[in-house]
């Protein structure tokens, strides 16, 4: 895939976590969960280059070993997102290249989506960029799964917890659940993280929120193809059967 500017994937893999600690370094056929992930963006082609970025050393001698390139970051980073502009710093990214928030718990990822959250940035006025896909108004009542509402030119109007909109008379909506991969211009990831946490997004715990309350617009994308991300152990026996498919 071509585009007018330099794309770097950087992939976030923190050790601690309440509901899975140690998530990064889970067993899957073989290999730790951020290899998957790695091997995922890989396959995309979009990426000048990718690195993974994390606070811990178990996980740093995990990626070393594989020769998977590792960027160590500080141990006090408020989310995902600061933790990738630490890296992309790091890195020296240019502030007119595209960087991309590859959540590490994404195994199964279909490269296709990183094409597709990469393609608006041909028009050099789009800052931000994240995926959507169509979900069952049943699944829309999850409140892990997060839901968007955007215009008519597909920028984000909301993201929540709560099923938006919201079906007052049983007009059955179309529901969009968000998937979790960002892609900033370095200028507008620099001043995401400058703005520091907002009220909305402090009550909804949605980080994203913090960009449309000072009026930065997020561009959606929206694709036909599906994500299982690995929350909880549960969720593990359900990517292993979706990779194991991959590789048949």
């Amino acid at each position: 895939m071509t585009l007018p500017v330099h794309c770097y994937g950087i992939i976030p893999a923190r050790y601690a976590s309440t509901r899975f600690p140690g998530k990064p370094l889970t067993d899957i056929l073989g290999k730790p969960m951020f290899w998957h992930v790695y091997q995922r963006a890989l396959e995309s082609g979009c990426f000048k280059s990718i690195a993974l970025a994390t606070d811990d050393s178990r996980i740093q001698s995990a990626a070393l070993d594989l020769h998977l390139p590792v960027i160590m970051t500080r141990t006090d980073h408020p989310s995902g997102t600061d933790r990738v502009l630490e890296a992309a710093r790091q890195l020296n990214v240019p502030d007119t290249a595209v960087v991309v928030n590859i959540q590490g718990d994404e195994p199964a990822l279909n490269p296709a989506i990183l094409q597709e959250l990469l393609a608006p940035f041909s028009n050099p006025l789009i800052q931000v960029t994240s995926p959507a896909v169509m979900i069952t108004a049943k699944e829309a009542k999850n409140p892990d799964q997060v839901k968007v509402v955007f215009s008519k030119t597909n920028d984000a109007l909301y993201f929540s917890r709560s099923p938006i909109p919201f079906d007052r008379d049983g007009q059955d909506p179309e529901y969009y659940g968000h998937i979790g991969l960002y892609a900033f211009r370095m200028a507008s990831l620099e001043h995401f993280v400058r703005l520091g946490k907002s009220h909305l997004e402090n009550i909804e715990k949605l980080e994203q929120l913090r960009l449309l309350e000072n009026n930065i617009p997020i561009r959606m994308v929206i694709t036909r193809h599906r994500t299982q991300g690995v929350d909880r152990p549960e969720d593990l026996e359900l990517v292993r059967a979706l990779l194991t498919k991959k590789t048949d």
